[in-house]
């Protein structure tokens, strides 16, 4: 099946952890979990998978952090069209903890097969020793734990492919 080619616009991020929400994503680079449709019209977001790396919870955080594994794999979403407003802020999120590298990342195709592969900025967390040797779980944090970054999440759907409905319209 054919798929037009990914057109970048901007910067490009690989995220795996709280910012494949689009609330949580919203927030920190829109100030709100609510953006007007004119400050998210340049953003694409798609699954996407991480290849020679691994996802583990940090130790007493909601979050994760990613380490380079051979063989592993982290899923995620691969956003496009970021500023570097967003960026900046982006960098401040993410903090002294995270280094932010750049990476190729495999878009995945609407039937969930890998396909194109992109290059994209990926934070990858600095010191391992306050990582778990366990996987974060995204279901989780969004039914647990995503209330206190955004506010009351009952009604929030879990997929990362929420982001689709900032791709129309």
């Amino acid at each position: 099946m054919y798929q037009q080619p990914l057109q970048i616009t901007g910067n490009a991020c690989f995220f795996y952890g709280t910012l494949m929400s689009p609330q949580v994503l919203s927030r920190v680079i829109y100030g709100t979990i609510n953006p007007e449709p004119w400050q998210y019209k340049d953003l694409r977001i798609r699954p996407a998978t991480l290849h020679d790396y691994c996802r583990h919870q940090v130790r007493h955080a909601d979050y994760p952090g990613i380490t380079k594994e051979r063989g592993k794999s982290v899923k995620g979403t691969y956003v496009t069209g970021l500023n570097m407003g967003d960026m900046t802020r982006l960098d401040a999120f993410e903090g002294s903890e995270y280094d932010r590298v750049v990476v190729k990342v495999k878009v995945l195709n609407d039937d969930g097969t890998e396909g194109e592969e992109v290059e994209g900025s990926v934070y990858v967390y600095g010191d391992e020793s306050h990582l778990v040797k366990a996987e974060w779980n995204f279901e989780e944090f969004v039914k647990e734990k995503m209330h206190r970054w955004v506010g009351d999440s009952r009604n929030i759907l879990v997929s990362p492919l929420l982001y689709a409905e900032m791709n129309t319209g």
